[in-house]
């Protein structure tokens, strides 16, 4: 039988493989709508509309009446914290800088939640994870296009957004698990709820602020628009559904470490269905990607079976 932290792991492999395959369905999701903010407003309200339907329909509505007053502030700040002001911050600094450079610092994330998850939810690195840890972040330079980091305005906004989702982390960690005793922990789906209702109607504010003109023509997206609309929407409501899950199972460290591993799906996608190569450059960095993922693994089960026969 599986113990919670196995599950918590390949839950993570899960969401690992989603966000893999949502990166590269973005790609050309962004493409086709336009602007981003509005796009991605939209992708949320859409998220937002469907796990409430879940949950209205799973009748877990009726947790909600269990939720104390820390929860309740905590499932708000999630909202705020990881499911609006990231999204806005993250896709402006998008417009402004290449896309690689953009991608370079969200994978900054596990550096972010290591530092923070050891002081603030008592985790702890081995010396083997530690380098697992830096193998992953690594393997994202192996990559063509790179230029340098210039430390413009663009790259500060991506780089406070992944600051942002790096506490979100270590918040919804602390409502998912057991406070005490008698306590199961907040429901990942109620987290969920949280996360992309309030921080949608965020978004969605901020869009009729900034791109009013281009909020108006979502009624009047096309088939095609409207065909990526809904995958991505889909594709969403699943990374986050799996994403919570794995954190309410695994440490937050151990889930951030697992969703590196995401690129090399998106790398696979990318050389069968549009460049139809894969070089030198994507095979190292998959390698050296497979290399820390593998490492972690071995140092994770070493864990498992000390703690085991101690």
């Amino acid at each position: 039988m599986l113990t919670n932290h196995a599950k918590g792991i390949y839950l993570a492999l899960i969401t690992a493989l989603i966000s893999g395959i949502s990166i590269f369905v973005n790609k050309f999701a962004v493409g086709a709508i336009q602007p981003p903010l509005v796009f991605t407003a939209t992708k949320n309200v859409g998220v937002g509309l469907l796990i409430v339907g879940i949950i209205l329909a799973t009748r877990k509505w009726r947790l909600i009446r269990n939720l104390n007053r820390r929860e309740i502030i905590y499932l708000i700040l999630i909202g705020i914290i990881g499911g609006s002001i990231p999204f806005y911050l993250y896709f402006t600094g998008l417009s402004q800088i290449p896309a690689i450079n953009a991608a370079l610092i969200h994978k900054t994330l596990v550096v972010w939640v290591a530092l923070l998850a050891m002081p603030l939810l008592k985790e702890r690195l081995s010396r083997m994870q530690i380098v697992a840890v830096l193998l992953l972040f690594i393997s994202n330079f192996f990559v063509g296009g790179f230029k340098g980091f210039t430390f413009s305005q663009g790259e500060l906004f991506v780089l406070i957004a992944t600051i942002f989702w790096a506490v979100e982390n270590i918040l919804a960690k602390k409502i998912l698990i057991a406070t005490c005793p008698d306590s199961i922990g907040v429901d990942p789906d109620i987290v969920t709820a949280a996360r992309m209702g309030f921080g949608s109607l965020i978004l969605l504010g901020a869009a009729v602020i900034v791109a009013p003109s281009g909020l108006a023509k979502v009624t009047a997206l096309n088939s095609t628009q409207w065909f990526w609309m809904i995958l991505t929407v889909v594709i969403l409501l699943c990374y986050v559904m799996s994403w919570y899950r794995a954190l309410k199972f695994a440490p937050a460290i151990t889930v951030a470490s697992v969703l590196v591993a995401g690129t090399l799906v998106t790398n696979v996608l990318s050389a069968l269905f549009v460049t139809h190569t894969w070089n030198s450059t994507l095979l190292i960095q998959s390698l050296v990607m497979l290399l820390g993922v593998g490492i972690f693994f071995f140092a994770m089960k070493k864990e498992w079976h000390y703690t085991s026969t101690n």
